[in-house]
């Protein structure tokens, strides 16, 4: 006999009763779970993966995040209700995302063969110059909406969720709030639960344009983002590779500045290390970066600093902020970031806000498309 391979083990696994249900959104629903040795237990299900769980019902969670208490993902995530498994899939779809962990699913991508809308991407050059907000952060998405309206309340605005952070969508207040402003959801990579899913980034900014009928769409991760306090090792960094794809298909990248005079950390106060980084060294194509208007003249001179240092490639434009504080103020969602919010980080959303405005006035005139 060979000798017992010790295997680390990743997931903290509990078993539990409901004995709580409370809000739900989108696809989610948050629980109470009394959990033998921990107590009552913050859950949350995703019914598209394991049904409706009920008070009464045996659930299986994974408390990993629960347990180290995180801000974003601190719940304890149903895995299955082991005694009332939902119904088997019976739609169409090919598309496995999460793949290969125990929890990958099947969905329908835009892009694959079988749906009504390949034709449409398969043969979709560009986006006909079409404006794209990036923004590293989940919690600008309400702001540059927000700045797009504001300027013309007229426009249809797309969302495109990268897998950066959560990957279920489901998981969003925010999306689940915005719904009815926003002309569709698309999630892509391994995000997953969005009105269209796509395989990559390309072809869900070719779908906000070519399905969606979007004017602008905005580009984040989902909720929460992973930070290490290095340079290189935050999942924002990938901002700066969706703006080479919006480059590389013919839109216009333009880049929401993190900018904040509230956050304790150094590395995060006038222009993050976040934005300088993930714009001004991976998007090798170039990216107009909005810096807003009435930030006060110590933050603005501090801004204005940091952004001299930026390549040739990226354009810095300061945009006049007027109406925008008072169309903050009316957001239909929480403004909320990094557990600060409106206006105690007034800079950061106003900031979000100003990329939405400027891209809102970059929208092709029909005949320039």
């Amino acid at each position: 006999m060979g000798e017992k391979r010790t295997v680390p083990q990743r997931i903290r696994w509990r078993r539990g009763t409901v004995t709580a249900t409370g809000r739900s959104w989108r696809d989610a629903l948050e629980l109470t779970v009394e959990v033998p040795g921990d107590g009552e237990v913050r859950s949350l299900a995703h019914p598209s993966l394991v049904g409706v769980p009920e008070v009464g019902d045996d659930v299986l969670l994974n408390t990993t995040a629960w347990a180290q208490r995180l801000g974003t993902g601190g719940y304890a995530l149903v895995v299955a209700v082991p005694d009332r498994l939902p119904p088997d899939p019976t739609g169409p779809g090919h598309l496995v995302k999460a793949r290969y962990t125990p929890l990958q699913v099947s969905v329908q991508g835009v892009d694959e063969q079988d749906t009504e809308h390949h034709a449409a991407i398969a043969e979709a050059e560009d986006l006909g110059g079409m404006p794209v907000v990036v923004a590293d952060l989940h919690s600008a998405l309400p702001a540059a909406l927000i700045g797009v309206f504001a300027t013309d309340p007229d426009l249809k605005v797309a969302y495109v969720m990268t897998d950066g952070g959560a990957l279920v969508a489901g998981f969003s207040r925010t999306l689940h709030t915005l719904a009815p402003s926003l002309t569709g959801v698309v999630t892509v990579g391994q995000a997953f639960g969005g009105d269209l899913e796509a395989v990559t980034l390309h072809t869900g900014l070719l779908a906000a344009k070519h399905v969606l009928g979007a004017d602008v769409t905005v580009v984040t991760q989902g909720p929460g983002n992973l930070g290490t306090g290095t340079p290189w090792g935050f999942s924002g960094v990938a901002a700066g590779e969706a703006c080479n794809a919006v480059s590389v298909l013919g839109g216009e990248p333009i880049g929401a500045l993190r900018i904040s005079d509230a956050d304790p950390r150094p590395r995060h106060r006038g222009v993050s290390h976040h934005s300088l980084t993930a714009f001004g060294r991976v998007a090798l194509a170039g990216v107009t970066l909005i810096a807003p208007r009435g930030l006060g003249s110590e933050l603005g001179q501090q801004v204005e600093e940091d952004l001299a240092g930026q390549p040739e490639r990226n354009r810095v434009v300061w945009v006049d902020v007027d109406g925008l504080d008072e169309a903050l103020q009316l957001s239909p969602v929480t403004l909320s970031t990094m557990g600060r919010g409106w206006p105690e980080e007034r800079a950061y959303f106003l900031a979000a806000a100003a990329a939405g405005r400027y891209a809102a006035l970059r929208v092709p005139l029909p005949e320039e498309v």
